[in-house]
């Protein structure tokens, strides 16, 4: 009988060494697009969180990059420079509105929950790795999810029903086109431990309290009245 712990087999360690390349490949990418977004942020609230991301982002790169060099492993990169092109053209055409949604719903915040389910499950270094990343998404997906609602709160009720019915079909169309890269995120995520089908039910459930509290988010012409100056409400 094998009772060799998963963190110390082969395939273990090839699986998270891939996952690790393509947890950074992300992380880069995210840096890009915030710091092309900079120059269109509508305001200084949100121009001053995107920078503070961008900066984020690099440090989560520099952690990852060290810490592959340190687990010992060298794999090649897992997303291909054409697909990060086309993740980077996806992002660069949004309206404000799509881009919350996009980075901060489909990337940020179900992306940072599939990577926190298998934290318990790798090495020590490996999660000691993660840990400033997912400590500072926590704050990306806040920053994200109160800049989504605010954007929302300035349409009509009509447009924003239609906008939150259609974010399953944003984030099963983002979602497809990531598993259509070429790799197995099921293989990967299984060969470490994890229970992929577990994880996509606790990311459906994730979906759902997001789209949730989109939808409590009060529409135009239901913001509360506040006092104006010399005018009582």
């Amino acid at each position: 009988m094998n009772t060799e712990p998963v963190s110390n087999s082969s395939d273990y360690r090839q699986s998270m060494g891939q996952l690790l390349m393509l947890y950074t490949q992300v992380d880069r990418l995210i840096m890009e697009i915030c710091a092309e977004r900079l120059t269109q942020a509508p305001d200084e609230d949100a121009e001053l969180s995107l920078a503070k991301q961008v900066g984020d982002e690099s440090r989560h790169v520099s952690i990852q990059r060290q810490w592959m060099r340190d687990f010992g492993t060298q794999p090649m990169p897992v997303i291909t420079p054409e697909q990060e092109q086309m993740i980077r053209a996806h992002f660069r055409t949004l309206p404000w509105i799509d881009f919350l949604a996009d980075l901060y719903i489909c990337v940020e915040a179900l992306g940072s929950e599939a990577v926190e389910r298998i934290v318990p499950l790798a090495d020590p270094g490996t999660r000691e790795s993660l840990r400033v990343p997912l400590t500072d998404e926590i704050d990306h997906v806040a920053f994200g999810v109160a800049r989504l609602k605010q954007e929302l709160g300035k349409i009509s009720e009509t447009e924003r029903q239609a906008f939150i019915e259609r974010l399953p079909v944003r984030i099963e169309a983002l979602t497809d086109t990531f598993h259509g890269f070429g790799f197995s995120v099921r293989d990967l995520f299984e060969a470490v431990g994890a229970d992929y089908v577990r994880l996509c039910r606790m990311l459906e459930e994730r979906q759902k309290e997001l789209i949730a509290e989109l939808a409590a988010a009060p529409a135009a012409g239901h913001q509360p009245v506040r006092e104006m100056a010399g005018v009582p409400a």
